[in-house]
């Protein structure tokens, strides 16, 4: 799978791969008795920004060692602070209150003690904490420099692993942290730009893999009873291909990694540690995102990428069948955990219209309990819309799917405004699920495409790399064939149609302006890239064992240059013509603030009305709900002076 995390805007606001991510709600329940489109418009409530992130956005599912409460990461007071939730009432106790938002790792196997994340203002150089049970902290990687990330228990609980780039800058080593003393002893110094993948539950194990470009990548198993602590290849193949270390089983017996050299979708394989010998895990017709298992291995957890949506499983390893659980609300399954004991499972469900909500279930038994109700109480959930999966024909005759959302106030004889919305990335994708921001602007009466043009994820590898090295190019064009498909609506406004996206989605906005500057009324770019050259030249220090996929993607600063400053709206923003909206993180390491400086005065320069929104404590992305409100605010000012009423 392409490494996306170089550049992808994560909008809940950290770059880890937390469960339960979203900004989640519930829903009160109402029915309309509605019968025309007059009366639809009639009936529907509008909301404002503020009401929208009433809503709170929550993650997290670990339990505590007795299972009778489960660590979250919630935005409530409006920033990221961690959270218990009884598992019994839902009342909630507050651990942390950080000017900076706290992200859960999660509780010590054998005790109440939790392990959390954060950086410092956005800065992305995320530290490991432990909060003891008195309520002291202490920051277990300390370093102005240092970037570190947690990589798993022993299964004894009397060691953890940690990854940290304080020994070299660009390389990530890998570190055993006894439980009691917080002793740290180093266990492998990373000097071939590998990655750590997985460690066995016995802590012998270490799997590792290398990026070797954007379409192959290799594993590797570290033996740490061995003397030598060479990792030894286990993925050879001939043809590029994707293999990336998933989990190990929980009986040390089983490396499980994913691989998209069967196919054109990424499949789970098992490799035995004994014999070495390897054998299909799990496939599907979409890619197969993740795999893992419960303490004992009883139950087995996947998730499959289907058409821009996660579908889970939950199987009993002891009958290979999927758990029966009881009727659930609409939505969608995702950071499911089990309890020490497996006899409770902890999730959430997500819709478009009902964000993540924290349940539990009583493994076995016919009913649920909902611990979150966090949508606001003044949103009526019927009138949020549901999203559509939709596919359209582009310039060459290429299929493009994408997320299309239907203002509720729309129709043939009341046409809308639209916005094309450009995922980050490059290789990012839009998903179906809750979004405030979204959901803000098509309740105001903004219909949103999310168009999945080429070099997304989820439809396949060759679909994937065909945006390799024309960035700018041919998917910009995809995006200006998602605007003819508005146009073919009978309910858009054929004239009223604007971009806006975040990160690689903000370079794409900037870039629509600047090379095809008659197509799209306004843009809003949001963190988004607009100098190739500087960002190029500039990534962060620890993405350097990802710098070859990246260049492979994007073009090597020191050959392609040319093509870099070709491509970048920056030099070519005397052709923008149409209003831009610009935000802007202060702390941002991956677009710098430089960028949209350099941007916003050279508009202003043609005499374009340019709006700017900088925040002194954000990076790339959104930590602190008062500035999602700010900017959706803004967006919302901004379009409706500039496109809607033009």
């Amino acid at each position: 799978m392409k490494q996306i995390i170089k550049l992808t805007i994560i909008t809940c606001a950290v770059t880890l791969a937390l469960s339960g991510c979203s900004e989640s709600t519930n829903s009160s329940s109402y029915t309309a008795p509605l019968t025309s489109s007059k009366a639809h418009v009639k009936e529907l409530s509008t909301y404002s920004a503020e009401t929208f992130f009433d809503t709170t956005s929550i993650m997290g599912s670990s339990f505590s060692p007795h299972g009778d409460k489960i660590l979250v990461s919630s935005d409530e007071s409006g920033i990221y602070s961690l959270y218990e939730v009884n598992v019994q009432t839902g009342g909630k106790t507050r651990l942390t209150d950080f000017t900076d938002s706290t992200y859960p790792i999660r509780y010590f196997p054998n005790d109440e003690r939790v392990l959390f994340t954060k950086d410092t203002g956005g800065n992305e150089r995320f530290h490991i904490y432990v909060r003891e049970t008195d309520g002291t902290v202490k920051d277990l990687t300390p370093g102005d420099e240092t970037r570190a990330s947690f990589a798993g228990f022993t299964k004894n609980a009397s060691q953890f692993f940690i990854t940290s780039n304080q020994r070299d800058a660009k390389f990530m080593d890998l570190y055993r942290v006894n439980s009691k003393t917080y002793k740290v002893t180093p266990v492998y110094q990373n000097t071939l730009g590998l990655n750590v993948g997985a460690i066995s539950p016995n802590g012998r194990f270490i799997a590792l893999s290398k990026s070797n470009s954007n379409k192959d990548s290799d594993t590797f198993i570290l033996d740490t009873y061995t003397k030598t602590l060479k990792p030894q290849l286990i993925s050879k193949h001939h043809t590029p291909a994707q293999y990336s270390p998933e989990t190990f089983s929980a009986d040390n017996k089983y490396l499980y990694y994913s691989t998209d050299a069967k196919g054109e979708f990424s499949q789970m394989w098992r490799y035995d540690l004994a014999s070495g010998e390897h054998s299909p895990a799990l496939a599907d017709d979409w890619d197969v995102s993740f795999i893992y298992f419960s303490t004992s291995g009883r139950y087995q957890v996947s998730g499959v990428n289907a058409d821009a949506s996660t579908k889970v499983t939950v199987i009993d390893t002891q009958t290979n069948k999927e758990i029966a659980m009881p009727k659930l609300p609409a939505g969608n399954l995702r950071g499911v955990s089990f309890s020490a004991d497996e006899q409770s499972m902890a999730f959430y469900l997500n819709s478009d219209t009902a964000p993540s909500n924290l349940f539990v279930w009583q493994v076995g038994s016919n009913n649920t309990q909902q611990l979150t109700n966090t949508l606001s109480k003044k949103i009526n959930q019927n009138d949020l819309v549901q999203s559509t999966i939709v596919r359209f024909k582009s310039f060459d005759g290429l299929e493009i799917p994408g997320v299309l959302y239907k203002p509720k106030q729309a129709s043939s004889t009341n046409k809308v405004p639209a916005l094309i919305w450009v995922h980050g990335g490059p290789g990012g994708q839009s998903r179906t699920g809750y979004s405030a921001m979204q959901q803000h602007l098509v309740n105001h009466g903004y219909a949103i495409f999310a168009v999945n043009n080429r070099g997304s994820s989820g439809y396949g590898k060759t679909f994937f790399h065909l945006d390799d090295k024309k960035h700018g190019t041919d998917d910009l064009q995809d995006i200006v064939y998602g605007k003819k498909h508005l146009q073919s609506l009978e309910w858009v406004d054929t004239d009223k149609i604007g971009i806006m996206g975040g990160s690689y989605g903000g370079f794409m906005t900037a870039a629509a302006l600047a090379f095809e500057p008659e197509e799209f009324k306004v843009g809003i770019n949001i963190f988004g890239v607009t100098n190739w050259v500087r960002t190029l030249n500039s990534i962060p220090s620890w993405w350097e064992s990802f710098k070859k996929s990246l260049y492979d993607e994007m073009g090597d600063p020191a050959t392609d240059g040319d093509r870099h400053r070709a491509i970048s709206p920056l030099f070519h923003a005397r052709n923008i013509i149409k209003p831009l909206m610009v935000i802007q993180g202060a702390n941002d390491p991956r677009v710098l603030q430089v960028e949209s400086d350099e941007l916003v005065a050279a508009v202003k320069a043609n005499g374009v009305p340019v709006e700017y929104v900088l925040f002194d404590d954000e990076g790339h992305g959104f930590s602190k709900k008062e500035n999602r409100i700010t900017a959706s605010n803004a967006y919302l000012k901004f379009l409706e002076q500039y496109l809607k009423a033009e």
